[in-house]
């Protein structure tokens, strides 16, 4: 599949799953409210003693915890469809919670590992090199690990490894199997339309902030299913 063909497919996907788009956007609303519960909760807990100020801090904890199981069900769910991608299925995953949320604490695993490695490499050999040369080599590092991480991702959502993700030589060498050229481009575009799209609703948001908050947490589901299906759809060709 070329660029064209790959946006294109991922643009759509969203609204040929409309009943899952929708799931997802009133999980993101209701852990847009449970969230802000939490802070308000959490604010008035500070300001009343004895047993309302713990049982406040109490359900401000709650509320937290349950604000991050529903981040973790979604970010696990986007890794489903980067599976269905890669298959080129066009339908949309199921829900299964325990195993969604575990894939995507794996994900957080890979994220770190695939971060950390290139800033222990250049701490290291910024101990030995001119600073002119350093700043060559860690955009490179830090280009390389960036691609790789997307690689890793799709490994990841592919086995439900998390050996077979942080499996970095692998990694890397997907990412000539997908090709450079094609994985760069395809990524530019993806972070052309999320900044086009964020300006418009940035827009929005000043006009009204009650209308450019719904579409911001509308386009962001949005965006979780395109930006994953894209990965996906790339990947399936490695």
């Amino acid at each position: 599949m070329g660029v064209g063909d790959i946006i294109g497919d991922a643009l759509a996907y969203p609204f040929n799953n409309v009943k899952a788009l929708g799931l997802y956007i009133v999980l993101g609303i209701i852990a847009g409210i449970i969230r802000g519960a939490a802070l308000f909760t959490s604010a008035a807990s500070f300001s009343t003693q004895g047993f309302a100020g713990f049982a406040l801090s109490g359900l401000n904890i709650v509320g937290v915890i349950v604000f991050i199981l529903i981040l973790f069900l979604i970010e696990g769910y986007g890794l489903d469809i980067i599976k269905y991608g890669i298959e080129r299925r066009f339908d949309s995953p199921g829900i299964d919670m325990g195993r969604q949320i575990a894939n995507a604490i794996k994900l957080i695993v890979v994220s770190i590992v695939y971060y950390v490695v290139p800033a222990v490499l250049i701490f290291i050999l910024s101990l030995f090199l001119k600073d002119w040369i350093m700043t060559i080599i860690s955009i490179i590092l830090v280009i390389l690990f960036a691609l790789a991480n997307f690689m890793a991702k799709c490994r990841l959502a592919k086995t439900e490894d998390l050996g077979d993700a942080l499996a970095i030589g692998e990694a890397i060498g997907d990412i000539s199997k997908v090709g450079l050229g094609k994985l760069i481009a395809t990524v530019l575009v993806i972070f052309i339309i999320l900044v086009v799209v964020s300006f418009i609703i940035g827009f929005i948001f000043n006009w009204n902030n009650v209308v450019g908050g719904i579409l911001l947490g509308i386009f962001l589901v949005y965006f979780i299913f395109f930006y994953n299906r894209a990965i996906g759809l790339l990947y399936s060709e490695a």
